[in-house]
């Protein structure tokens, strides 16, 4: 079990790295805040399913500690979101809106297709592949906001708001993935203490 676990996880992990060069070009390239956000999400996400594929050989206690510092990088999203969206509010030029909407529907693709493969090992290995799970989950959901952001710019209203309001909302998953994965992780340290 743990070795199709170990494949699944690299295999994600490959998909996200992909997908991360993408979707970073396209948000440089229209100033797109919330793609910037799900970019850093993809490379976020790199990392932590190939930490998951290194420290499934690892003792559960080692796997607890690792838990616990996923959580942590669960927060860099929420930073690099900071970051852009000070740039946003410096230059308000809503993104071009097909190609967020485009951009958005290839990362759904994507995170949907891991959340899939990860969906059956989620209870599985405690917080390593509950953190793989719910970010799958959680960033599929986010891309779903992205393509509505696009449409809303491109139909309803032309402003920089649409892409804000979901750069903040894929700060807040990211935020409440980390407690979670956190919260589970302390508990896994506390039981093999």
């Amino acid at each position: 079990m743990n070795l199709s676990l170990r494949v699944v996880v690299l295999v994600v992990a490959l998909l996200n790295l992909a997908y991360f060069g993408v979707e970073f070009a396209v948000a440089l390239n229209i100033r797109s805040v919330s793609l910037f956000a799900d970019s850093v999400d993809f490379l976020e996400d790199t990392s932590v399913n190939l930490l998951i594929f290194f420290a499934l050989a690892w003792s559960a206690r080692t796997r607890a500690r690792v838990g616990m510092a996923m959580a942590l990088i669960l927060l860099i999203s929420a930073l690099a979101f900071v970051w852009s969206l000070w740039g946003k509010f410096s230059n308000p030029v809503p993104p071009e809106p097909f190609a967020l909407s485009l951009t958005g529907l290839g990362a759904l693709l994507i995170n949907s297709a891991c959340a899939l493969l990860l969906a059956r090992f989620r209870t599985h290995s405690g917080s390593l592949t509950r953190a793989a799970f719910l970010s799958a989950r959680n960033d599929a959901v986010a891309n779903i906001a992205i393509i509505v952001a696009g449409l809303i710019t491109a139909y309803a209203w032309t402003s920089v708001w649409p892409d804000v309001l979901v750069g903040l909302g894929i700060a807040a998953m990211n935020l409440d993935a980390a407690r979670e994965v956190w919260e589970t992780a302390h508990e896994e340290h506390r039981a093999e203490a």
